[in-house]
């Protein structure tokens, strides 16, 4: 494996020890692992297509001292080829990076997960734990099931059913907090100091935002050892997206791809968007926000990486978006019927804003894109209940069923996604 040297201050460049610590005592920024490439093996693409299908076929490049401990069938999720809904979107090659199928808990968090409660086996935590909009508790309480960890979850009082059911279910311990995410986080960081807990996204920090690069990584790998022209991705503490395009930069730096093309774009809901704010804004302060949108697993006002990510954007040339919440559940239709994926709503905004996008010629219709698909419908369901439509209800007979049909034939809408010759491949 990669030899990690230590952690970095990403304002100052302070250097510091291996250690479950997450902000520099000089300036208060952010750290960062510090890797050296060189040391360890050689990085081939050979050598990684030889390793498991999973996210551990990138071990070399992530920050485990040893072999992961839990999560070991994370990962290498599907890059779908969306022709139908490239041809609904009007564009030639747009793929799905589908981390809705992700295990065990259907969303990209076991990615970072399954690096945060590794590391804290090679720290020595016995106890672990998060601050949590929804995916990352389901995702840790999951993990420190498998792993034996003692395991206390810290959400937002309103928090979808589906996701409070999901964190339950393994056993840990669920403290519902009367604020939002932000008062969540803040206490978490009080209890990280008080109690000495391995908070995944409070002290393992560094370690667990690598877990992400993964997702850059298996797209690249995916694509046939190239990066795409575009990346949208949904963005709430907005790591996702520096580390999705920090992937890209190291496998270009490795020679594994031939440099990066890739414009990155940040994707919000209008409830909540203060990186996207900041980006059409063109401004270097981020104001945070009160969240208020049914895309609560990004609800995020005071983003932890929201200066990074907007910087991202920049200096990739890309950009940001935020759309409303109606324009999120026509996005998660979208996606359900033109391509038979059902994401939350995180994935709904990031398919509306992609088509915003489009419209706004910042997407050209002839370049390939990705959009980041991070979690599972199944886990938002009432985001969606009725504004779907409804069962028919009828008889248990044929004479029923045929009336209905009938009536039926009066009311069906024109088809989503219009039935045409599939488009040809690019080269």
């Amino acid at each position: 494996m990669a030899k990690v040297e230590g952690l970095r201050c990403r304002e100052c460049g302070q250097c510091y020890d291996k250690a479950p610590i997450h902000v520099c005592e000089l300036c208060f920024g952010p750290l960062e692992v510090l890797y050296d490439f060189e040391s360890g093996p050689q990085i081939t693409r050979e050598r990684i297509e030889a390793g498991p299908p999973t996210m551990w076929r990138y071990a070399d490049l992530l920050p485990l001292d040893g072999e992961p401990t839990v999560g070991r069938q994370v990962g290498f999720t599907p890059l779908v080829r969306a022709e139908n809904l490239g041809r609904a979107l009007g564009l030639r090659e747009v793929y799905v990076k589908n981390d809705a199928v992700s295990h065990p808990t259907l969303s990209f968090k076991d990615r970072v997960v399954a690096v945060a409660l590794s590391k804290a086996r090679e720290f020595g935590f016995q106890t672990v734990g998060c601050a949590s909009t929804g995916n990352l508790a389901n995702s840790v309480a999951a993990h420190a099931a498998e792993g034996g960890f003692e395991a206390y979850i810290f959400i937002p009082h309103d928090l979808e059913q589906g996701k409070v059911v999901g964190t339950l279910i393994y056993g840990a311990n669920v403290l519902s907090v009367q604020g939002n995410y932000d008062e969540v986080n803040r206490l978490c960081s009080e209890v990280a100091g008080k109690y000495g807990w391995g908070l995944a996204n409070v002290n393992l920090r560094p370690f667990y935002g690598d877990g992400s690069k993964t997702f850059g990584y298996e797209i690249a790998e995916q694509l046939g050892w190239k990066a795409p022209q575009h990346i949208v991705c949904p963005s709430a503490g907005g790591s996702l997206v520096t580390k999705i395009y920090k992937a890209l930069g190291e496998f270009s730096q490795l020679g594994l791809i031939d440099g990066v093309p890739t414009k990155m774009y940040v994707a919000q809901a209008s409830g909540c968007a203060p990186i996207s704010t900041m980006v059409k804004e063109r401004t270097e302060i981020m104001r945070p926000v009160r969240p208020n949108t049914i895309a609560k697993s990004i609800a995020i006002g005071n983003p932890a990486d929201g200066y990074y990510a907007a910087e991202t954007c920049r200096k990739s040339g890309g950009w940001a978006e935020d759309v409303s919440d109606a324009e999120i559940v026509e996005g998660i239709q979208l996606l359900a019927r033109a391509e038979g994926i059902f994401t939350e709503t995180a994935g709904g905004v990031t398919v509306a804003v992609t088509r915003k996008l489009i419209e706004q010629g910042r997407i050209p219709k002839d370049e390939s894109v990705v959009i980041c698909i991070t979690g599972n419908g199944l886990k938002t369901i009432d985001a969606v209940l009725g504004k779907i439509g409804e069962t028919i209800p009828i008889a248990p007979s044929l004479a029923s069923l045929e009336e209905a049909l009938a009536q039926r034939a009066h009311t069906l809408p024109a088809k989503t996604v219009p039935v045409q010759e599939p488009l040809a491949t690019a080269a």
